[in-house]
């Protein structure tokens, strides 16, 4: 069994290219003015039992999109409108209260209050905050949150914080190992044994964040002995023609950016102005939507050399049952995403939680010693393995999985080898949040 990352990459990523564009913080609106309330909607006659209360915190309305967050969110809601519909937790429905705390600390804050001290939720599940503010608060009242999108580092700092992917830091109250999270170069190592790159170009804006994430990556590059081409473009006004003109003269085998998703977009439609063709355009989680065609549809060569890489089974890949199961449940939100099926299952995680605590009853000390004692949990198959075991010392190396996939028209996004064999030992590197 592959011991889980430390900490990931991509949540390094989402923090860099998320928080560049956040100019002022957001101010939380309640979820009732985008959709229908904190309230579910009332449960299936056959769920005849007090009610289960859960948490989702959701950066719905935050300064970056009202869709760059709720992925997570509508994944989870579709897993307890179907466990609900099906009769809920012995009988008992799942209670969803949802809140939208505006992609601001003051909201988060508000929201942590609101669901745990005045809605006594058990659990928030599948949290995905652009300013975790008030995840010590989470900590303190020892309330499990099962299944968040790690962000910002407060998943590898507190206890009763339980992300979607797992940790082996310590979690004291200090981020990772005295200030320092590490990294492995899993990613880089894919695409260097299984397709024979040698040369990878890192692209990004004269920003802080974007040029501190892009030096990041380099430094993983250089690790496994990449040749290494940095190109940065003026935030404001950026010249992607030039760039990608660049990359087609260095001759990049690969593409990695630290761009938001519009960048992301232009480059792609630059490289294929200019003719500029390479083995992979590589992009994360957040990315791995089934929306591409769109986003990238005056770019059919970039959009075909699109890879994705992260921790959890394909949400394309409906070979398999659990992914099935998904599709099936989520077939009306129109879209999909690999954020949803990690919502999907987070709530599917608390559920197993609350069926192991029926004989004591479902309370958040039952659940957080479930979820606190995950050895290689996978939701039926969802998730590389993931446990809590923490380290006293920083990983020098690990033997890392990852899943990989990439873009086809008319295919979708294509699944490249067993995600629980693609694995490799590799060094991390330490950086600081």
């Amino acid at each position: 069994m592959a011991r889980p990352r430390p900490s990931r990459v991509a949540e390094v990523l989402a923090a860099a290219l998320l928080l560049l564009l956040t100019a002022a913080c957001g101010s939380r609106l309640p979820e009732s003015d985008f959709e229908h309330g904190d309230r579910r909607p009332p449960a299936p006659a056959r769920t005849t039992g007090e009610a289960i209360r859960v948490g989702i915190v959701t950066s719905a309305t935050s300064p970056v999109g009202g869709s760059a967050f709720t992925g997570p969110r509508d994944g989870a809601k579709a897993w307890f409108d179907r466990l609900n519909a099906r009769g809920g937790i012995d009988g008992r429905p799942v209670e969803v209260r949802l809140c939208d705390d505006g992609g601001s600390g003051v909201g988060n804050n508000e929201c942590v209050h609101q669901l745990i001290d005045e809605d006594e939720v058990v659990a928030l599940v599948a949290t995905t905050a652009l300013d975790y503010a008030g995840a010590s608060r989470v900590s303190r009242a020892g309330v499990p949150d099962i299944g968040g999108q790690p962000i910002g580092a407060a998943y590898d700092t507190y206890p009763h914080l339980y992300s979607i992917y797992g940790s082996s830091a310590p979690r004291n109250g200090t981020p990772g190992w005295d200030g320092e999270l590490y990294g492995g170069t899993e990613v880089y190592r894919y695409f260097k044994r299984e397709h024979g790159a040698r040369k990878a170009a890192v692209v990004s804006y004269n920003q802080s964040a974007s040029a501190a994430y892009a030096r990041l990556v380099e430094r993983g590059l250089k690790a496994e002995g990449y040749e290494v081409v940095t190109e940065q473009v003026d935030f404001a006004l950026p010249n992607f023609r030039a760039v990608a003109a660049d990359l087609k003269e260095q001759g990049a085998d690969l593409v990695f950016d630290a761009l938001d998703g519009h960048g992301n977009a232009r480059l792609c439609q630059a490289m294929d102005d200019v003719g500029a063709r390479v083995t992979a355009k590589v992009t994360n989680v957040q990315n791995w939507t089934s929306t591409v065609a769109g986003d990238h549809e005056d770019a059919p060569h970039c959009r075909n050399a699109l890879w994705t890489t992260g921790s959890s089974r394909n949400f394309d890949d409906t070979r398999h049952r659990a992914v099935r199961e998904f599709r099936d449940a989520t077939e009306g939100l129109g879209t999909h995403s690999q954020w949803q099926l990690e919502g999907w299952a987070a709530a599917r995680w608390f559920t197993d939680a609350a069926r192991s605590c029926a004989r004591t009853g479902v309370t958040r000390g039952c659940v957080d010693r479930y979820v606190s004692r995950a050895e290689g949990y996978t939701a039926g198959g969802l998730l590389l393995p993931v446990s809590f075991e923490p380290s006293p010392e920083p990983p020098g190396t690990s033997r890392t999985c990852l899943s990989v996939a990439r873009w086809r028209d008319g295919e979708g996004w294509v699944t490249q080898g067993d995600m629980n064999r693609t694995c490799f030992r590799v060094p991390h590197l330490s950086y600081e949040p």
